[in-house]
């Protein structure tokens, strides 16, 4: 890449590490990328060719998850590394045994681009959704190493497609094939030239099918909710989320109430538990013959909220207003209507979910009540809205078995 590019890249590089001296995520990254190296040539045999997927964080982990099991489960001696960017990724999925190997990113500068592709010998590189290095990219390139994005999805105001974005113009061109979520990016990218576009759709839709078969019993949340005829999931929620929920339940003792805050350390469990007025306790802390007297229980653990939603009637899942809702996906496979904030405009199955009659955007405490009050006083309007919620999933599935026939037929 350009000067200009590497030059934005060792500012943002600078920019965390003066970030490490306070935050932990950004100290975690600084140490997770300085060990990368060492790593690679421990885990590595340095004799075998690696299929290398590279994801931002956990939700681009979630896609591009259903495709590496799906090469193992056809392929099981093919050898997959897996990077993150994020350590919000790599901390949760650091195990994850479907691969042979799990590290961070190291920062996108031609030397270390070179010398990790040396190390990993990739016979094929998959992106997910929205990672674009310049130099790896290019490298990847220069080496005839095939290189795909999978569930990518464009818009119009991104740099790729502005008058002085030839720089970003030139990554697009150093993939061999774009698999993109919808016809709105394939149009974009033809506009700008780009002809090696299949509209494949979003793999997430797989990852949350296969989850819901796989879907793990709760007895607590079992013995809490099951004589209670509406329970609400909140999952993946932030204060500004529990602002607008906490003060209708606590107004509605025919509904019961299960949070999943996005992070649950101890100061944030006891505010959150705070604003709770009904009987409420951690889940950590409840047993089954315990938890038929709760109205609210607390979910203190991570990897089990994808299956925890299967317990409501309804759905609410954060992040609406801060930088963006998390996966409505993994509610809506069960069949349930899907309540989130108003930051949900990039995110194409929450809009589609509107539009169609399964999912509410709302952006207060009074727009948040109209809606419950209308699920909590219509049944059929609720059945109706599950049945869409529901329909929209199985409608979206296939895009991994598309995507992996391309690959490897």
């Amino acid at each position: 890449m350009n000067i200009f590019y590497n030059t934005g890249i060792a500012f943002m590089n600078l920019g965390v590490k003066l970030a490490s001296l306070r935050h932990k995520k950004a100290r975690l990254m600084v140490q997770g990328q300085s060990n990368t190296f060492q790593y690679l040539k421990e885990h590595l045999d340095g004799k075998s060719q690696y299929i290398w997927m590279h994801v931002s964080s956990l939700g681009e982990f979630e896609q591009g998850r259903p495709l590496i099991e799906k090469i193992k489960a056809e392929h099981p001696d093919q050898r997959i590394l897996l990077t993150f960017f994020s350590p919000s990724g790599y901390e949760v999925r650091k195990n994850y045994d479907k691969v042979d190997a799990v590290c961070y990113l190291p920062i996108d500068m031609p030397s270390n681009a070179r010398r990790f592709l040396d190390l990993v010998n990739p016979s094929m590189a998959i992106f997910v959704k929205y990672e674009f290095w310049g130099n790896f990219l290019g490298e990847l390139k220069r080496r005839n190493v095939p290189t795909y994005i999978i569930s990518a999805i464009f818009r119009p105001g991104q740099s790729f497609f502005k008058p002085w974005g030839g720089m970003f113009r030139k990554m697009l061109n150093c993939f061999t094939h774009l698999y993109v979520q919808n016809e709105e990016s394939r149009q974009l990218l033809e506009g700008i030239g780009m002809r090696n576009v299949t509209v494949a759709g979003d793999t997430r839709f797989d990852r949350v099918a296969h989850v819901r078969e796989q879907a793990k019993d709760f007895p607590v949340i079992e013995k809490m909710t099951h004589e209670c005829p509406f329970t609400l999931v909140m999952g993946s929620s932030w204060p500004p989320d529990e602002d607008i929920v906490i003060p209708y339940f606590n107004a509605h003792p025919g509904m019961k109430l299960i949070i999943a805050p996005h992070e649950f350390d101890k100061e944030r469990l006891d505010t959150l538990l705070g604003k709770v007025k009904r009987k409420a306790a951690l889940y950590s802390e409840t047993a089954p013959e315990q938890a038929g007297d709760l109205d609210c229980l607390v979910i203190d653990c991570f990897g089990i909220l994808s299956s925890v939603y299967r317990y409501g009637q309804m759905a609410y899942v954060g992040g609406g207003f801060g930088s963006g809702i998390h996966n409505v996906n993994e509610a809506a496979v069960y069949g349930i209507p899907v309540a989130f904030g108003p930051k949900y405009g990039k995110f194409v199955e929450a809009c589609e979910l509107i539009a169609a009659g399964g999912g509410f955007s709302v952006s207060d405490a009074a727009g948040f009540a109209k809606v419950m009050d209308t699920m909590l006083g219509d049944e059929e309007q609720l059945q109706h809205s599950s049945r869409i919620a529901g329909d929209y999933i199985q409608s979206h599935l296939g895009a991994t078995d598309l995507i992996y026939k391309d690959l490897f037929a």
